[in-house]
């Protein structure tokens, strides 16, 4: 790491109760190819003595903040942000593993990606299979939930070309850092999941495009932190993709949103029942009513908060370049079907 000058890139790790997973991760930004960065570590109040382990394992080779409490991955990353002095941010999850030239890589595509880029999304892999892809960029169903591109494939290749995605995984993501403060950070209320998803269409809304860069690559330890099907995690995604609806959908979209929104609970209806996708494997470890409880839950929440939701579809109005027709062509160029977005793992 150069500490002569400001760094060229500012890599962020969040972590929270993450002391078995954390050292790979760090180990793994430390031997990168490339050295011009630094790397911050903010703990998200750990109750597992993970900033004591961090301190001791990995003394003057890192910067570390200590939350209180566990903010959440978007307002933990805010405080990693607010702190960085990069021309660039890389967020990487604690439970990744990123491959020796995974940052070299990525600068070397944003940098020469010109004008209007300003994010750019790796390659994930699962981290016990490396030969199944986590994500490769994300589309976009049309109610507002997301899924990685390629989720649950076998990697031979179909996505090793460099192109314009939606938007990256906060997984392991870089932005351009004056893209961050443009458009705000991330948004606190979302506390996790859904929310790489709000600052993606930010900045897509707000002109910024976002490169796919197949040859940075990281290995996931998926749902390490929060579990793969666990109640809380389907509360939060559920609750947070109707927030998205509300502060970015154009009104005729969000509309139209109900009939897909029914069409993935008939899915998920059937996947509950035959043990298929996300609704099949939340139901193996809890039951169906247990289920409805959580929707109702997400609901519930999503909507006391909707004025405020409202309140900042407003005030982001001012940043918008693109039109509804654009937005509209962006869910055919980036969608995914009810079906697979619902059945498959």
């Amino acid at each position: 790491m150069n500490n002569d000058k400001p760094p060229r890139v500012s890599v962020i790790i969040l972590n929270y109760n993450g002391k078995l997973l954390i050292e790979e991760c760090i180990k793994a930004v430390l031997a990168q190819t490339y050295n011009d960065y630094e790397l911050i570590v903010v703990d998200n109040g750990s109750t597992d003595d993970s900033p004591d382990y961090i301190r001791k394992t990995f003394p003057d080779r890192l910067n570390i903040i200590e939350l209180k409490t566990n903010l959440g991955f978007a307002e933990g990353n805010n405080v990693g942000i607010e702190e960085a002095k990069g021309h660039y941010v890389a967020l990487l999850n604690n439970d990744a593993v990123a491959d020796q030239q995974w940052l070299e890589r990525l600068i070397a595509a944003a940098e020469a990606s010109g004008k209007g880029f300003g994010m750019w999304a790796s390659k994930i892999l699962f981290y016990d299979d490396k030969n199944i892809i986590d994500t490769a960029g994300h589309l976009m169903y049309p109610d507002g939930l997301n899924r990685g591109r390629g989720k649950g494939e076998t990697d031979s290749g179909q996505y090793d070309k460099m192109e314009e995605v939606f938007f990256p995984s906060g997984c392991a993501a870089l932005y351009l850092r004056e893209v961050l403060a443009l458009i705000g950070g991330f948004d606190k209320d979302f506390f996790a999941y859904g929310d790489d998803t709000d600052i993606g269409l930010k900045a897509q809304l707000s002109g910024w495009k976002c490169l796919y860069v197949p040859d940075a690559v990281v290995y996931h330890k998926s749902s390490a932190t929060a579990g793969l099907y666990s109640p809380f995690k389907a509360y939060l995604v559920e609750r947070n993709r109707i927030w998205i609806l509300i502060k970015y959908f154009p009104l005729s979209r969000i509309i139209f949103s109900l009939y897909y929104t029914s069409l993935r609970y008939l899915f998920q209806a059937y996947g509950a029942l035959a043990g298929k996708g996300s609704a099949g494997r939340f139901v193996e470890g809890a039951s169906r009513k247990a289920l409805f409880g959580v929707l109702a839950k997400a609901y519930c929440d999503a909507f006391r908060k909707i004025p405020l939701m409202i309140q900042k579809r407003i005030a982001f109005k001012k940043n918008i370049r693109v039109s509804s027709q654009e937005f509209s062509l962006w869910l055919q160029k980036y969608r995914i079907s009810a079906e697979e977005i619902s059945l498959r793992d």
